[in-house]
Order: C-alpha cells, then sequence, then structure tokens
C-alpha cells in the first residue's frame, strides 16, 4: 500500500528532475554561434545599400552561401566583418539609402567616390570605427552631415564636388585625429571654422560661397591661398587680402535718427525717458539735405569711376592674352571632366574659366598634384626638404623627404636616359592618369614635377619597409619563410591592388617585385612604382633583380607589358613569399615537383600541407608559360579568398569541436 502511494510521487519528482536539466546544463545545448548572425547583417546591409544606390545594377552581388559577401566588388573582409567597403568609379546612381551601411560598425573604409549618388547623405554616427570617409564627385546635397562630427576616429574626410551647402560647422574642431579635409567646390557659406588640428597636412575649402576673415591658426597658416581661392568674399592675412570696412556709408548707427532722436532714445536708454533735440528751422534743414544728397551723389559718381576703370583695365588683360589660354588647357578640362562627368548647374562662369587657367599655371616648372589633391607644400620646400638615400634602381633613384620638420614624403628622381623616350605631354597624360588610381593597396601619388630634363614622382612615405626586408631580412641575419597565414594576407593585399589596376583603368603594374610591394601602416601591402615602367625604354640594360619576375613573352621579345604579364610577376612573387628564395634562385619544375620544393624549404606541420598546396597550386598557374592559360588576376584574387575563407571556416569547426 505504501508503494502505491508514493509511485505517483516519485514519477513526479523524476519528470520534475528531467524538465529542470537544461536550465542547470546550459553549456550541453548548443546554439549557432552568435557571429553568424552578425556576418549576415553585414551582408543584408550591403543590399540594403545596393537597392537604393545601384539603380543600374551594375554591382553583380549573389548571396549563395554565408560568406559570399566578403567576395563582392568592393568588400574586404576581417575575421567575417565588413571592414573596408570601396565602390569609387562604380558608375553607381541612386541614393543612399538610411541605416543601410551604418549598421556596418566594423567598417574601417568607407570610399563612394566618383559616382552618381545624390540626395542627403544618411546619419552615420553608428559607425563609430570609421577612419577614412570618401564621397568626392557625387550629387549629393543637403547640409553638412552633424553626425560626423560624432565619429571621432576619422583621419580622411572628403566631401568634395558635391552640392553640399549652408555652414561648414565649427566644432569640426573636435575631430582632432583629421589629416585629410576636403570640403571644396560645394555651395558653403558662412566663415571658416578656427581649425586647430596639429596632424592636418591637406585642407581645401576653395570654390564655396565662404565670407569673412580667415582664423589665423597655426594649423590653417600652413596652407598657401590655394586652399581658400574662388571664395570671393574671404579675407585675412592668410590669402593676403584686407577685410573691408563694414560701416555704412550714411554714418554710424550711432548717428542721429530720422526724428533727431539721439542713441539713447533710440535704444530706449536713459531709464526709458525720450530726449528730444532742439528741433532745427526749417532753412538749416533744407540746407543739410542739399550737403547730404550731394555727397551722396558725389561718392555714387566716384565708385562708378573706379569700378568702369577697373573694368576697362581687366578687359585690356583679357584681350591681350586673346583666347590662347582655352586651346592650351582644353586637354586638361577634357581630363578633369572625365574624373567628374557630373557639371555644377549654377557655378558662378569666371570659376569655369578660371580653373584651367590655373592648371597650366601649376605646370609651368612647379609641382604638379593629381588626383585632385590641394597643393600643401611647394618645390621650393620639397627642394630645401631634408633627404635620404633610400635605394638606386634602373630606372630611378628613391629618397626619404621631411618637409618642414613634418610632412614625410618619399620622392623618386626618374633617370633622365631611360625615360627621355616619352615626351613631356605623354609624361603629363600618363601621370594624371596614374594619379587617379587610389585604392588602400596601392601607395598614393600625390605629385609630379618635370622641366629640362628633370622628372620627380612623390608618393606617401610608408614607414615599415618592403616586403623583400621582411621575407629576406638584413645581410646579418638569416629570416625563415614568412608563416603561411602572414603569406596569405600579402597576397591578397598586392592581388587585390593588381585586380583594381587591371580592373580601373587600361595600365598594367609591369614592375612588380617585393621590393615595390610596401608595408602600410597597419602592414598592409602596398604597392609602389605602378604603371611607371612604359615609360621607360625598354631596350636599355634590365635589372638581374627585376628579369627573374618578367614573363617570358617580355624577356623573349620586348613586347608590349600586358596584365597576363603582371599575372606571371605575382605567381613568381607568391612563390617568393612562400620559401624565402628571390625569385632567381626558383628551379624550373612542374607543378607536382614544385610542391614538394616548397614543402622541404618551409618547416610548417603536416596539417598545414593542404593549404600550403593551395597556395603553391596559385602560384603555379599564375606563372605558366603561355599567357592564355595563366588567369585573370581576379581570379587569381578568388582563389586566394577562397582559400582563406576555407581555412577560416576549418579553424571555426575544429575550435567547436575543441
Amino acid at each position: 500500500m505504501p508503494k502505491t502511494k508514493f509511485k505517483p510521487v516519485l514519477h513526479l519528482f523524476f519528470f520534475f528532475i528531467w524538465v529542470s536539466i537544461p536550465c542547470f546544463s546550459r553549456p550541453v545545448i548548443t546554439y549557432p554561434p552568435q557571429t553568424s548572425l552578425l556576418f549576415s547583417t553585414d551582408a543584408v546591409s550591403i543590399l540594403s545599400f545596393k537597392s537604393k544606390a545601384d539603380l543600374d545594377n551594375k554591382l553583380l552581388y549573389a548571396l549563395n552561401e554565408r560568406f559570399d559577401y566578403c567576395q563582392w566588388r568592393g568588400v574586404k573582409c576581417a575575421q567575417g566583418r565588413v571592414v573596408r567597403y570601396i565602390l569609387q568609379n562604380a558608375a553607381l546612381r541612386g541614393v543612399f539609402p538610411a541605416n543601410s551601411l551604418s549598421k556596418l560598425d566594423q567598417l574601417r573604409v568607407l570610399s563612394l567616390r566618383n559616382n552618381s549618388l545624390s540626395g542627403p547623405i544618411p546619419d552615420l554616427s553608428s559607425l563609430y570605427n570609421l577612419k577614412s570617409l570618401f564621397l568626392g564627385r557625387n550629387n549629393f546635397s543637403g547640409t553638412f552631415p552633424p553626425s560626423i562630427l560624432s565619429l571621432h576616429r576619422i583621419t580622411s574626410l572628403d566631401l568634395s564636388y558635391n552640392e553640399l551647402a549652408g555652414p561648414i560647422p565649427a566644432n569640426l574642431t573636435a575631430l582632432e585625429r583629421l589629416n585629410v579635409l576636403r570640403l571644396e567646390w560645394n555651395r558653403f557659406d558662412g566663415p571658416v571654422p578656427a581649425l586647430n588640428q596639429s596632424f592636418l597636412l591637406i585642407f581645401n575649402v576653395s570654390g564655396n560661397n565662404l565670407t569673412g576673415k580667415i582664423p589665423v591658426t597655426p594649423t590653417l597658416s600652413k596652407f598657401n591661398t590655394t586652399a581658400f581661392s574662388l571664395n570671393p568674399d574671404l579675407c585675412g592675412e592668410i590669402i593676403n587680402k584686407a577685410c573691408a570696412s563694414r560701416a555704412p556709408f550714411f554714418g554710424s548707427p550711432s548717428a542721429s535718427g530720422p526724428l533727431g532722436q539721439s542713441a539713447e532714445a533710440q535704444s530706449g536708454g536713459g531709464g526709458g525717458v525720450m530726449v528730444l533735440s532742439p528741433p532745427s528751422s526749417p532753412k538749416k534743414s533744407h540746407r543739410r539735405t542739399g550737403v547730404v544728397l550731394g555727397f551722396t551723389i558725389g561718392i555714387a559718381l566716384i565708385l562708378f569711376s573706379v569700378l568702369l576703370a577697373l573694368a576697362v583695365v581687366k578687359k585690356q588683360r583679357v584681350d591681350s592674352k586673346g583666347t590662347k589660354p582655352t586651346t592650351i588647357a582644353s586637354p586638361e578640362v577634357t581630363n578633369s571632366n572625365a574624373g567628374n562627368s557630373r557639371t555644377h548647374i549654377g557655378e558662378p562662369p569666371e570659376r569655369k574659366t578660371m580653373m584651367p587657367e590655373i592648371q597650366r599655371l601649376k605646370k609651368s616648372g612647379n609641382l604638379v598634384f593629381v588626383g585632385g589633391e590641394v597643393e600643401g607644400y611647394s618645390l621650393e620646400q620639397l627642394m630645401r626638404a631634408s633627404a635620404e638615400l633610400l635605394g638606386r634602381g634602373t630606372m630611378a633613384t628613391t629618397y626619404k623627404a621631411v618637409v618642414d620638420r613634418q610632412l614625410i614624403l618619399t620622392v623618386k628622381r626618374l633617370d633622365a636616359g631611360r625615360t627621355a623616350v616619352t615626351g613631356g605631354e605623354a609624361f603629363e597624360q600618363h601621370m594624371e592618369a596614374v594619379g587617379g588610381l587610389v585604392h588602400p593597396n596601392l601607395v598614393p601619388l600625390r605629385a609630379y614635377f618635370q622641366a629640362k630634363g628633370e622628372r620627380l614622382v612623390i608618393y606617401d612615405y610608408q614607414p615599415n619597409g618592403s616586403v623583400f626586408n621582411l621575407v629576406h631580412g638584413s645581410r646579418s641575419t638569416r629570416a625563415k619563410p614568412l608563416h603561411w597565414t602572414s603569406c596569405l594576407k600579402i597576397a591578397e593585399d598586392v592581388a587585390q591592388g593588381l585586380a583594381y589596376i587591371h580592373q580601373a583603368s587600361r595600365l598594367v603594374h609591369g614592375n612588380l617585385k617585393s621590393t615595390n610591394v610596401l608595408l602600410g601602416t597597419d602592414f598592409e601591402a602596398c604597392l609602389t612604382d605602378y604603371c611607371l615602367a612604359v615609360l621607360a625604354d625598354s631596350s636599355s640594360t634590365e635589372d638581374p633583380d627585376s628579369l627573374a619576375y618578367k614573363a617570358p613573352e617580355i624577356r623573349k621579345s620586348n613586347r608590349k607589358l600586358t596584365p597576363k604579364s603582371d599575372v606571371y610577376a605575382f605567381g613568381v612573387f607568391l612563390l617568393e613569399l612562400l620559401t624565402g628564395k628571390h625569385p632567381s634562385q626558383h628551379p624550373v619544375l612542374v607543378p607536382h615537383d614544385l610542391l614538394e620544393w616548397v614543402r622541404t624549404i618551409r618547416e610548417d606541420d603536416v596539417g598545414e600541407y593542404r593549404r600550403l598546396g593551395m597556395l603553391t597550386e596559385v602560384a603555379s598557374v599564375c606563372s605558366l608559360t603561355s599567357p592564355e592559360q595563366r588567369p585573370a588576376m581576379w581570379q587569381a584574387l578568388k582563389m586566394i579568398q577562397e582559400i582563406k575563407e576555407s581555412a577560416m571556416m576549418e579553424d571555426r569547426a575544429s575550435y567547436g569541436h575543441s
């Protein structure tokens, strides 16, 4: 009988324990990784942007697999999160929709430069990791985006060549890390903010409607008049233009009012008591009125005469110059319009006629700044800079130049004999085209100079040396081959840069080698010396170190450089990364033997052999003898990204089972 009483109770007790187990054993339950939700959010954000910004369907995005978006055009990921989104020159048309890219909270670089996007710039305050924002050369309208003022990590901001209006915010000074600020050719009005960012190196507010005295701050004083030009109502010491007096012709505000009231009476002063001056006689009043009218008419006649004289002098100057500036500058106008197909409706005609003249004067023996860069230093400053020899090549000698003890540049002095085959005008046109290439994996080209056989090319300075030094070490040390993950990252960066050159232009690098791959501030691999090889005489003596990177079809017959010759050099470069051996020491082997040779040189774990084999296969197929059998650079990039994604998924899977 007791058993029959307690049996139901025991059943109920065990049932309660069974139901309660999940509450006390949470680690046993497997939830989907939280990061996977973030990955899908990034993809959805990009697709949301595309739906409104790509009305002509230029971006062929498809999401079939979990991480497909990391291979989409313009997207670069780190650990599955989008960190760079670069779609400059992508022929986008539409608007920048709100609540789209603003959800990419790991984004570091956003570039939508040189498209046809219109409407206001949305709230970007949630992009708290953003360092570089390039929205120039679009049709954005509205006021200066207030949300940008909360992006305290931002270092580069470009809103130039848009239709933005209103004042430039005074609290722009809160962005203390700014080193690039470009707001030229908008419709901003009001005063110039008293910027005091000590790191600001590039600054331009020209071509707006700014007014008033330019604040004399240590930061703004560094820039010359070009940065403030074509703002007729700006004045001050920095641009050597006196600020005109604002006093009215008919006396100061403290003068007597129309009824003879004193200033105190007009302002309600004196405890509210209105004090009237004694009434004047009618004769005196008429005389006073006549004097005022005579004085006014006299001043008006004088002003009219002065303005008429100025107009005549200006017309004579223009007539003496004739129409020659227009014909000389016409190719430059064509080039500048190619960068921005949109014309500014409502621009004053004086601005349109002055710009070609300004560009022409810049080219008469001065530095020519490319890619829309503002003139941050002069040729004289560059010549006075302290210089340190970095290296000599067959085509150029490279120096590190420190301008005014703060701005560090890389200056390449091209060999006059080797580049003499390229004429002056062809050199200018080529450098303008190269200057239009902007990508995170290209060392930025800032300016060039040529006069009397002397040619200089100026780049940003990269502080962390070259991949050659990283792979081969110094003469006193014998460096081991890099870890395969380092090889993968450098290979992806270089492939990104090459693929961009091939897709964004008809140019080729032409001189890829480990000494021409530099490491940036974040140790990203950046290409330098790109697109300069075509300027040199190919029949002259070749650098032995460069010869091993040359494709067979180029070595044998001096044929024209092609994208496929860049692919060959990339394959050789990838083998150099994997083995630590200079290309002159690479044996000629079939693919299977090549993999064995790579494995014998390296000391990787057996578990890494498969990944190492995939990278070696990419190097092998890129360096095939026949150019027709080599992949295009974008295909090689896709292979590398697939290897990277496969490795990441394997690592996550192994981590989940450990």
